[in-house]
């Protein structure tokens, strides 16, 4: 049988979601290079003229989740003055975005705590949603909008509280309607950040 011809970024884009399928039914340890390609119409050896091996591919699972997370959260980060009223629709995008990508999210979790090159990834995607917290809340601190807080350990404390929050939140057996996670969770960044809640 004669395989479907793919641009490149085609191709990257079957796999990359092949992997993401897979990591919703198992951790990234079983994840093998012979079962994600099972899931595309591209042929083994293909896996190699786009990725060096599988920790690579998992940087692009990562890449790709970013992308998703930071556009919705960018509603805040870009936001000037908005206060809480502001804050709480980026919280329910971010809720509604990791809902859908919750088992390939906590997948990755899982492995960063004990393989290294999942755990540089994993740990360098959330410092970016540290770093970029920080950013708007000195912003905002400058406009007097925010009381004067320390940016960097709070943006941290409010970041990584945010995706344990997630991870249990969404997990199998333990599982918070996603209204609720998004009320517990602007009300917590309200109350650590703003000096009214509206």
């Amino acid at each position: 049988m004669r395989r479907r011809r793919r641009t490149p970024e085609a191709a990257q884009r079957e796999i990359v979601e092949a992997a993401e399928a897979l990591l919703r039914e198992r951790p990234f340890r079983e994840l093998t290079v012979d079962e994600v390609m099972r899931r595309t119409g591209l042929s083994r050896p293909s896996f190699y003229v786009y990725f060096k091996d599988r920790h690579e591919l998992v940087l692009r699972v990562v890449a790709h989740l970013e992308a998703e997370l930071r556009n919705v959260a960018n509603r805040w980060y870009e936001s000037v003055g908005g206060g809480p009223a502001v804050l709480r629709e980026p919280l329910d995008g971010l809720v509604s975005v990791y809902g859908e990508h919750s088992a390939p999210l906590r997948a990755l979790a899982d492995a960063a705590t004990d393989d290294p090159d999942v755990e540089a990834a994993y740990g360098a995607l959330v410092d970016r949603f540290v770093g970029v917290t920080a950013a708007h809340i000195e912003q905002e601190m400058a406009a007097g909008d925010i009381a004067s807080v320390d940016a960097a350990e709070t943006a941290k404390a409010l970041v990584w509280m945010t995706e344990r929050y997630l991870y249990h939140s969404f997990g199998p057996a333990r599982r918070v309607p996603a209204a609720k996670v998004t009320e517990t969770l602007a009300t917590l960044w309200a109350r650590a950040l703003y000096r009214r809640e509206t």
